[in-house]
């Protein structure tokens, strides 16, 4: 398995800067994020991408994924349908940055029933977010496979997919080689045991976050530095050895609480120890 982090654990570096510290520490891979504001955008053009991308490669960095966080703002399942399209829109942009970065997936957050991270009244039916969300992910499938870019669609706190036995059958559902599942270690321990999930969903799962959390906390709060939360991380590695994932192990972490320049460093020698390097 590869050692990753996600750029958002680097604060306000810039990308290239991002990129540098990220191996200068030891990591193999970074995930990058397609945004509203910033370097990566919807509006940003293959020269600019690929600049980047020569940047990362003279560093000797890959490239293991984009984030297509802008889902958040519109979502592919809202009830309003210029949101909807505009959520459509960015993630097609973000399978053509992949495809220009060479990263093969994608990060999609297939829907929102409700949110933490949105107003209480942004509550839509389950029922109707469950249907809407695979017809969506079944008509981008195609263009995901032009790009050779997988669709991962990732457990979020979106009050959606709340046990792997669902989202195995979601994604089995829609059928579509290219739509596969992110999975989130520590995004389920509110609800459930991340083991659980990784022998689940098999060989479904594309790629990996890695977050750590503490339930007695049960908030936003909760998360905590690798190997300060619940995750039982001996338990989630023979599980991942046992389904034969040997892709990437990405830390998705913000720095709001954390030291923006010792962040990084403490992911970094936590995943070694996690994945017995050290």
């Amino acid at each position: 398995m590869k050692k990753g982090i996600n750029r958002w654990a680097f604060g306000k570096s810039s990308v290239k800067e991002s990129i540098r510290k990220a191996k200068e520490i030891g990591f193999e891979s970074i995930e990058l994020s397609l945004e509203e504001e910033g370097e990566i955008i919807l509006v940003s053009q293959e020269k600019e991408l690929l600049e980047i991308k020569r940047f990362a490669e003279d560093a000797g960095l890959e490239i293991s994924s984009i984030l297509a966080a802008l889902l958040w703002k519109y979502p592919l399942t809202s009830e309003d349908k210029a949101t909807a399209e505009k959520g459509k829109d960015v993630v097609k942009k973000a399978v053509e940055i992949a495809s220009i970065f060479q990263a093969d997936t994608v990060l999609v957050i297939p829907g929102v029933v409700g949110s933490v991270l949105l107003a209480p009244t942004d509550v839509q039916p389950y029922d109707k977010v469950y249907k809407k969300s695979q017809e969506v992910l079944k008509e981008l499938a195609p263009f995901a496979k032009e790009h050779q870019v997988y669709l991962g669609v990732e457990n979020v706190w979106n009050k959606f997919l709340l046990s792997p036995t669902e989202m195995r059958n979601f994604i089995d559902e829609i059928d579509e080689e290219y739509v596969q599942g992110y999975f989130d270690v520590g995004n389920v321990l509110l609800y459930g045991y991340p083991e659980h999930w990784i022998r689940v969903l098999g060989k479904r799962i594309k790629k990996v976050h890695l977050k750590d959390f503490r339930t007695s906390v049960g908030t936003l709060d909760g998360f905590v530095n690798l190997l300060e939360g619940d995750v039982n991380w001996p338990e989630v590695m023979a599980a991942f050895k046992e389904i034969g994932y040997d892709g990437y192990l990405t830390a998705e972490y913000f720095p709001y609480k954390f030291h923006p320049e010792q962040l990084p460093v403490d992911i970094s020698n936590a995943m070694d120890k996690i994945m017995e390097r050290k």
